[in-house]
């Protein structure tokens, strides 16, 4: 497989693995006055309804996962012939989502209401239930080897359904990816706004700042469409996360618990950022040229640290 599109799946990976923690305020001490409380509470409902969208499009990558495994190998223009020299990589088997899709338009449907990002959650389920048939026939046919029975001929008729199902289905995707990358960040400031309110500047305000922050970084890594990295952009997000790191290394100094979990991950992913960094300078920014498995390694340390800072903010302090 080609560096792009390794460097796509475990970008979309990390992108869109940073659901937000669930609720923060049944963690914390006496109920606000009437005003907080109801800010607190429509907040967690924002946070709700990002994590049921977050939770469906996490597991509906495995179908990107699945078409990108498709276009390795057949002629996009012309479609399988059943004589290709790499036709049994097939595709990949798709994930049950019945769950997540429930979900997500139950979501949809209740406040706060997001009508941009929740119509287009509703075009990306349509989508998703178009394609999804015809990946699973397709995956089992390959898998089943029937195009030697056939001469491709039910390959070439899924493939002439599949192609237009999935550029809709990737369009989609991608504006409910940029869609909510905007969303939660505007979740991000008014939750990291309320940590502080309720806690200071605590080990839970902590993790979230260094979390935020990281993800800024991550939504400016090279992906597929884009290897070229705007350097200067790049900088400004490592320097915020350089400050976030700094950040957690005071609390430490009056707080001998520190930041448990993810300290030692975010100070080793800082110095790895930086040595990427450089790499990215001697060539223009361009990831293809020596770069890409350091990506990769960021990727999935990345994604490490989300789930670690998950299980860091339900801990007790």
């Amino acid at each position: 497989m080609t560096f792009p599109t390794i460097l796509r799946h475990a970008l979309c990976a990390a992108t869109i693995l940073v659901a937000i923690p669930g609720s923060v305020a049944a963690q914390t001490a006496p109920a606000a006055p009437a005003i907080a409380a109801a800010d607190e509470a429509d907040l967690q409902a924002a946070i709700a309804k990002s994590n049921a969208y977050t939770a469906l499009m996490n597991r509906t990558l495995r179908a990107i996962q699945s078409w990108d495994r498709y276009a390795s190998w057949v002629d996009m223009a012309k479609g399988p012939t059943g004589k290709e020299r790499y036709i049994t990589y097939g595709l990949y088997s798709l994930y049950d989502v019945a769950g997540e899709i429930r979900k997500a338009e139950d979501a949809a449907a209740s406040a706060p209401a997001l009508p941009g990002i929740d119509d287009t959650i509703r075009r990306y389920i349509k989508a998703y239930q178009d394609l999804a048939p015809l990946i699973t026939r397709a995956e089992r046919y390959y898998e089943r080897k029937d195009y030697r029975d056939d001469n491709a001929a039910e390959g070439r008729t899924l493939h002439a359904a599949m192609v237009p199902a999935a550029r809709t289905f990737l369009a989609e995707r991608a504006t409910l990816d940029a869609q909510m990358r905007v969303y939660k960040k505007s979740l991000d400031t008014r939750e990291l706004a309320s940590v502080e309110r309720r806690e200071g500047r605590s080990a839970r305000w902590q993790i979230r700042n260094i979390m935020i922050n990281a993800r800024a970084v991550m939504d400016l890594m090279p992906s597929n469409e884009k290897p070229i990295v705007d350097l200067k952009a790049f900088d400004g997000a490592v320097a915020d996360y350089a400050a976030a790191v700094r950040e957690m290394d005071r609390f430490k100094e009056s707080d001998a618990k520190g930041v448990p979990m993810i300290e030692s991950q975010a100070s080793s992913w800082l110095g790895k950022i930086r040595d990427f960094r450089d790499k990215l300078a001697r060539s223009k920014g361009d990831v293809r040229k020596g770069a890409a498995s350091d990506a990769n390694w960021l990727v999935s340390s990345y994604n490490t640290m989300v789930t670690l800072s998950e299980s860091a903010a339900r801990m007790p302090r």
